[in-house]
């Protein structure tokens, strides 16, 4: 093997490396408490849930890094749950529903839809002449899909986390409403949980 293929490649295998490195820092950025740690938090049969709405731009940078998703018309709720139990908990049927102070409901959307809630920019007439480059859709940074909620089953002594996203402002007097859950084991549907979203960020 000659000098610069021998080195030409571990060149490239450092920067696999350190790409790598990056990515998983990158994916580690954002661990919220445990749900037992947020007022706003519910228990229930030894199920422990809390909801957080990331309505700031502060709070959107530690989930989100430069994206404001509700700043966009995307409401991300983080959503926590603990299952103290000794059962798995099937979350495969799991919704989340967002009902406000004068109990309008609204079903959260898939994260993969919420790029499409941005209308597209209406076309002006280009005057200079001077190409004209698209403005990327904010809501289609790949952050949105990745913090999602997506945990399909929940052992017992495990927790999970993510965000349900909800087209929307976000109102005093809010609740997230979330059923669906089942014990994995008999397939029975536990209890519903009512979340009272707080007013102001934080927890």
């Amino acid at each position: 093997m000659n000098f610069l293929r021998k080195y030409g490649l571990v060149f490239l295998a450092s920067i696999s490396i350190a790409t790598l490195e990056a990515a998983d820092k990158k994916a580690e950025a954002f661990r919220p408490g445990p749900a037992s740690s947020y007022s706003n938090r519910q228990k229930q049969g030894g199920i422990v849930v809390a909801a957080d709405p990331f309505v700031t731009a502060e709070q959107s940078k530690r989930a989100f890094d430069k994206v404001h998703p509700y700043e966009h018309g995307a409401l991300p709720i983080l959503f926590l749950i603990e299952n103290t139990t000794s059962h798995t908990i099937d979350l495969k049927q799991m919704r989340a529903v967002y009902i406000d102070a004068s109990r309008s409901k609204l079903s959260a959307i898939p994260a993969g839809e919420v790029k499409f809630l941005k209308p597209p920019d209406k076309p002006k007439p280009n005057v200079s002449g001077l190409p004209r480059f698209k403005k990327k859709n904010p809501l289609a940074a790949e952050e949105i899909e990745s913090r999602a909620f997506a945990a399909k089953m929940l052992p017992p002594g495990e927790s999970a986390h993510g965000f349900f996203y909800f087209p929307t402002d976000h109102r005093a007097g809010a609740i997230l409403y979330v059923r669906g859950l089942r014990d994995a084991t008999t397939g029975e549907e536990l209890f519903y949980m009512e979340i009272p979203l707080p007013n102001s960020p934080g927890h």
